[in-house]
């Protein structure tokens, strides 16, 4: 009897995420700019720990970085955004994930946030101890759960600085609950 291993590869991880974001968050575009070119360029500044700015520099017949900042901007209301990013995350869960009890962890994060925030950022800048120069942060909470040496991401909920711990810690658990 022969085994067949399946491989997942870059492409195929590639073209499943760009499938799932463009199933759960629609972008309208214009011109040249297509959904799928957007969130291509977005996977791999974020997979390179890259800027939007080099990324699109870096790859050819690709949108602009003006272009990719124009058509993320639409995305200003962050608990839209959030909302449909849960959804995306909701909609691809293994089997495995979804049957049974599961040990779930809970990591809250901290992204350096240098300026001043205008009124929109203004209630997501957290304040906690000083860290690469700076005590301002974007925060997020995310769930997940790990599976055969694996973290399978659950939900995300940004920060805001109103939110007490209990109340992200509920959020989160309430997305996850069958």
């Amino acid at each position: 009897m022969t085994v067949t291993t399946l491989v997942l590869t870059d492409s195929k991880t590639l073209n499943e995420v760009v499938n799932c974001l463009t199933d759960n968050l629609p972008i309208q575009t214009q011109g040249k700019c297509e959904q799928q070119n957007i969130f291509e360029i977005l996977i791999r500044a974020a997979t390179q720990r890259d800027s939007i700015e080099n990324t699109t520099k870096v790859l050819k017949n690709v949108p602009t970085s003006n272009d990719i900042r124009y058509h993320l901007e639409k995305y200003s209301d962050l608990p839209s955004l959030e909302e449909a990013l849960n959804k995306a995350l909701q909609s691809r869960l293994p089997t495995g994930i979804r049957q049974g009890q599961q040990k779930i962890a809970i990591d809250f994060n901290l992204i350096p946030y240098y300026g001043e925030p205008s009124s929109l950022e203004a209630p997501y800048i957290y304040r906690s101890q000083a860290k690469n120069g700076t005590c301002s942060f974007y925060a997020y909470a995310t769930v997940y759960v790990i599976k055969k040496n694996k973290r399978v991401t659950l939900a995300i909920k940004a920060v805001q600085q109103q939110n007490t711990l209990v109340a992200i810690i509920t959020y989160l658990l309430a997305i996850i609950e069958p």
